[in-house]
């Protein structure tokens, strides 16, 4: 498809502005729902959920521009929009119950460095973490916290009689079928909005039924500001390395995301683009956990909507990261965020949760159809649901390695790793292996060369035009 702006283009300011508001809308609900969820989860007074929206939006405009504009070494220069990611939902959730805000922040803001280390490394890093691992850690992520969504619906103790009465259903109910027909029956921003309007609609829903209390509303402040290392940073060793664990997975994820996007944008993209795109990932969770905000990655819906409208300008992306830093610095529309009902939250949580895991068996699917393989995923995925669904599993185990394992995705990607280590693989599968690995080195080399040719050309070009002169 022909684009429309290409990468370096920038279109006049009103027409920038509704491109970048395009944007805004499909990230903007998973830059919420992470810091929603997550406060909601382990029981974080309304106002203090509010403070970690308005982090949660500071920082992915920040981040977002970063990557966009580039600074010297960080930012790929491609039009990425970054914002908190729901892969560090599960691992967020469980290290907020144990040791509140300030364990997730100092985990978060230690696993930061892995991604920061491995912009370096990454072709070692990779070979840990293969489509068939990433798969079920991916899987594990999504499924492991589903369990919070049917809570949601509940919206009250599992013994009493309020829990998930008729109102609470239908207003589930309401809210997922919105989501659902909105992503099988629109197209475009519209359809990447589906979680913004499933939560919006659900929302009216239970404003006509009286389920909503706006008093968070009335009471936030209309202007607010940043509040760096507001809970403080704890560093629990367990917490850290279920957290460095996602941000591996992340890695994978983000360069996915950066080679889909720059094949949108007609770009050639080489190891040195992937180097700095990363280092941006990493310090832009480091910037995040020091403003009390979740762990930030790319959004790949926005990938999409580059291709489907052919607009490639960085430039567009860079105003959507404006935008969203103007929306972190007015508390009152993070309020509204947190005024939603539960019931709602959980009827669009089961999509959200579900397309992770979704995500997970794609790329499970995508991994050779082997008898070794399909141990590896077994046990890596019963290992990781046997601790989640059955804790006391663990409760003979010394204290520190039941703490280590508690967390499903931890389990299941350790054991994970290890059993696709040591177990032995077929000839075919090595060969397929190595194929791909001397596939993926020839192709980075004919990308260096074309930039390389791209930078002599445009040395040429200026000599040329000096000499015209």
């Amino acid at each position: 498809m022909k684009l429309l702006y290409t990468l370096n283009q920038r279109p006049p300011h009103g027409i920038t502005l509704l491109l970048a508001l395009q944007h805004m809308l499909a990230s903007i609900g998973g830059i919420v729902a992470v810091p929603l969820i997550v406060g909601a989860s382990i029981g974080l007074p309304n106002q203090e959920i509010v403070s970690l929206i308005n982090a949660a939006l500071l920082a992915s405009g920040i981040v977002t521009m970063a990557q966009c504009i580039g600074l010297g070494p960080i930012g790929i220069r491609l039009p990425v929009v970054m914002g908190s990611s729901f892969a560090f939902l599960g691992v967020a959730i469980a290290i907020g119950r144990e040791g509140g805000v300030a364990s997730i922040m100092g985990s978060a803001l230690v696993g930061s460095f892995v991604v920061i280390l491995a912009s370096f490394y990454m072709d070692k890093v990779k070979k840990l973490f293969p489509t068939v691992v990433s798969g079920v850690v991916v899987t594990l992520i999504g499924l492991t916290i589903l369990p919070v969504a049917m809570n949601w619906v509940g919206d009250a103790p599992a013994s009493s009689e309020n829990f998930a009465t008729l109102p609470k259903l239908f207003l589930a109910i309401v809210s997922l079928g919105i989501v659902v027909a909105v992503s099988v029956y629109c197209k475009g921003a519209v359809a990447a909005s589906a979680i913004v309007i499933g939560l919006a609609g659900g929302y009216i829903v239970a404003l006509s039924l009286g389920m909503v209390n706006l008093d968070d509303i009335t009471s936030a402040a209309w202007v607010g500001g940043p509040e760096p290392l507001k809970y403080g940073l704890t560093f629990e060793a367990s917490a850290i390395v279920s957290m460095s664990l996602v941000y591996i997975v992340v890695i994978a994820e983000a360069t996915g995301d950066f080679m889909a996007l720059a094949n949108n944008c007609d770009k050639k993209i080489s190891g040195k683009d992937l180097q700095r795109g990363l280092l941006g990932d990493g310090l832009g969770s480091t910037l995040s956990s020091i403003l009390t905000a979740m762990p930030l990655a790319s959004f790949s819906q926005n990938v999409g909507i580059v291709g489907i409208t052919g607009v490639a300008s960085r430039y567009v992306v860079a105003a959507t990261g404006g935008l969203l830093i103007l929306g972190g610095l007015f508390p009152k529309l993070a309020a509204i965020a947190v005024t939603i009902p539960k019931p709602v939250l959980g009827g669009v949580g089961f999509v959200m949760f579900g397309m992770i895991a979704y995500a997970g068996i794609r790329m499970l699917i995508m991994a050779a159809d082997t008898k070794r393989n399909a141990l590896v995923i077994c046990v890596g995925l019963a290992s990781g649901l046997a601790v989640t669904f059955e804790p006391r599993l663990l409760q003979h185990l010394p204290h520190d390695i039941a703490n280590f394992l508690h967390s499903g995705i931890t389990t299941g990607t350790i054991v994970t790793v290890i059993l696709h280590q040591l177990l032995p693989k077929s000839s075919n599968q090595e060969v397929r292996e190595a194929l791909t690995e001397s596939k993926d080195q020839f192709e980075e080399k004919i990308i260096r060369k074309s930039d390389n040719e791209e930078q002599t050309e445009a040395v040429q070009s200026k000599l040329e035009a000096k000499t015209s002169d």
